[in-house]
């Protein structure tokens, strides 16, 4: 019974923590996840440059 009761709190104040949450706008939601993916892709775009100039690099160092 004892853990019965522990389980019944727990979710009790999941539920009044949940309360407090201040969730985002659907409008909100698709902007911040646009974002997201934008800075995704240029990072990705830039450590592909970066990683590519670098083993054009090494390889010009190797043949030497």
């Amino acid at each position: 019974m004892r853990i019965l009761h522990k389980v019944i709190d727990f979710f009790s104040e999941v539920k009044v923590e949940l309360s407090k949450v201040v969730w985002p706008t659907p409008n909100q939601t698709i902007r911040l996840t646009l974002i997201v993916i934008i800075v995704t892709i240029t990072v990705g775009f830039f450590l592909f440059g970066v990683d590519s100039a670098l083993t054009k690099l090494i390889e010009l160092l190797l043949k030497i």
